[in-house]
């Protein structure tokens, strides 16, 4: 049963455009959404009401996509970044505030990167801090 359900979704990839599997995520998504409130609220969600509701979700979140591209593009980057995420929120200084705070908590939990010691960056040059612990080290051994 269930590998005959996975064929299932297999085919649906392959019929299905990228864009409107992602369509279709946003709809099952809002409709989860609508339900919890509903049972909160105590109210009903037509269907009409999700899919007028997940259509705007959709064409909003397409909007902010290509804004945070453009914002990337005028910085002269490929990759988006936290910055532009804050620039896109400006204008609501509750959503402003929230970002802002999440990208400080995932900064704070990134741990800190190692440093290269090969020579392949800077066109084969070693930099100050690349070099600097390991003179050291070479003159400690020298004294010795």
């Amino acid at each position: 049963m269930a590998r005959r359900r996975d064929e299932a979704f297999e085919e649906a990839d392959e019929r299905f455009s990228d864009p409107e599997r992602l369509r279709a995520a946003v709809h099952y998504t809002v409709a989860c959404l609508c339900e919890e409130v509903a049972e909160d609220k105590e109210i009903q969600f037509s269907k009409q009401a999700i899919a007028a509701i997940s259509e705007m979700t959709f064409r909003q979140c397409d909007i902010f996509a290509q804004d945070l591209e453009m914002f990337a593009k005028h910085a002269k980057r490929i990759t988006v970044k936290p910055e532009d995420v804050k620039l896109l929120s400006r204008r609501s200084n509750s959503l402003l505030k929230y970002i802002t705070q999440k990208s400080e908590e995932l900064t704070l939990k990134k741990p800190a990167k190692k440093k290269r010691t090969s020579g392949t960056k800077n066109g084969g040059k070693i930099s100050d801090e690349q070099a600097g612990p390991a003179v050291a080290d070479s003159e400690d051994s020298n004294m010795a």
